[in-house]
């Protein structure tokens, strides 16, 4: 994750996507249950002590509302946004196959495009994201799998 991010605020809400994506991740990996999962990062993972660094397994300085806000929202509604993915994703590459924290991320982002932020500051954020887990094409997968989300949330959207 980059530490040159311009405003505290922004680092924040950034800080709290990647530790959604972590939580996700736990949650199918092991099964459990996402509220305590959420739970778990907020007493454990969640530190605002001034020493805490990534390293250590620490998201310090996250936005705990937007953390649990995405964290829930992704697992409730991950049906519908699996089945979304599914219409979008390269046939050869089925959810199935996909690394799981790309799914992670990717179920997140679109959970994200749903709301109101605007979908440039979305897919932004989830960018900046991926390539703090990805160094090869995954970032260019997450940037046109989210954009074709986003196209769609727009064509069906009432003017």
């Amino acid at each position: 994750m980059t530490e040159t991010l311009e405003s505290a605020p922004k680092r924040s809400r950034t800080l709290a996507r990647v530790a959604a994506v972590q939580a996700l991740f736990q949650c199918e990996q092991n099964g459990d249950n996402p509220e305590a999962v959420v739970q778990q990062f907020v007493r454990h993972r969640l530190e605002t002590r001034a020493d805490a660094t990534f390293e250590e397994g620490q998201v310090p300085d996250a936005d705990r509302r937007l953390f649990e806000e995405i964290v829930k929202g992704a697992t409730q509604g991950q049906d519908r946004i699996d089945q979304a993915l599914v219409e979008i994703l390269p046939a050869n590459w089925p959810m199935e196959r996909l690394d799981s924290v790309l799914r992670a991320l990717l179920r997140a982002g679109a959970f994200e495009l749903e709301g109101d932020v605007p979908a440039g500051v979305i897919i932004n954020e989830y960018l900046d994201v991926a390539h703090g887990f990805f160094s090869g094409d995954e970032p260019r997968m997450v940037n046109g799998v989210l954009d074709t989300l986003a196209q769609r949330k727009a064509s069906t959207s009432p003017a």
